[in-house]
């Protein structure tokens, strides 16, 4: 596939941050069996990615802005575009050693995604889209599975863990979803999840709360394969309500009418 210029400068950025964060998985697989643990050896992994990140996008665009996970909102001159940037997705995972994390990256201008990458370094799994231009796994053009019965579907979701609230509403989910599909699975990555429903791994998705930066890349490479997403609403508030549901036209639909029903006795 040809990429524009400008997906070649985010392609870039994530491939040098990823060198970065697969030499550090390395050190903290090391670190595992230490009694100190790899806990401050991550922080400083994500950090020096998002380092490397913003470095190189400020180089190649000066005058936009930021939306990072480490260094927040960061204004830009032109106050048309932004980069939304999380330089390690998936760190509890990536603190294991567990080889599921992703770099992701998307620019959006006038309050649209108009590119998006996503990395899995430990996999060397690069996901790019950009809009109208399709969404594609290391250059193979990628589209949402086409099942259409969510008895059929295996259906990713995000677990809500200690420290988060909303564990009994999110079991009622989590009970009339396992009732509906074949299967579910939480990988701990929601850009990851959100890439496996574009590639068609996954047929579906659900997840709350999220940040911005956690869902942005992920919204355009289901769109550009041909998905759909929405707020648990049905509306397209994602990044207000931190709410993400996602899959083809009739599994999204489907899974949104299954999260709002009662737990079924």
């Amino acid at each position: 596939m040809a990429r524009s210029a400008l997906l070649n400068v985010m392609v870039q950025a994530a491939t040098k941050a990823g060198r970065s964060l697969a030499r550090d998985l390395g050190e903290v697989q090391n670190l595992q069996v230490s009694l100190k643990g790899p806990g401050d050896y991550v922080t400083q992994a994500d950090r020096k990615a998002e380092d490397i990140i913003f470095t190189e996008l400020s180089r190649a665009r000066p005058g936009y802005g930021f939306l990072m996970e480490e260094r927040g909102e960061v204004a830009g001159e032109d106050g048309q575009h932004r980069w939304i940037v999380d330089p390690l997705d998936g760190t509890t995972n990536f603190l294991h050693g567990l080889p599921i994390f992703a770099i992701s990256i998307a620019l959006e201008r006038q309050g649209q995604i108009v590119a998006a990458v996503v990395l899995n370094p430990a996999m060397d799994e690069l996901y790019t889209a950009e809009r109208g231009g399709g969404a594609f796994l290391n250059d193979r053009r990628m589209r949402v599975a086409a099942r259409t019965k969510l008895s059929d579907c295996v259906i990713g979701t995000g677990t809500p863990h200690l420290g988060r609230g909303h564990h009994g509403h999110y079991l009622v989910e989590m009970r009339n979803v396992m009732g509906e599909t074949a299967g579910i699975r939480r990988l701990g990555s929601a850009a990851l999840d959100l890439c496996y429903v574009a590639c068609g791994r996954m047929d579906g998705f659900w997840e709350e709360p999220l940040a911005p930066w956690d869902m942005a890349a992920g919204m355009l490479l289901i769109r550009e394969a041909g998905g759909f997403l929405s707020d648990k609403s049905g509306g397209q508030d994602m990044f207000g309500t931190g709410q993400i549901v996602a899959g083809n036209e009739t599994i999204h639909r489907a899974l949104l009418k299954t999260l709002k029903k009662p737990i079924s006795e």
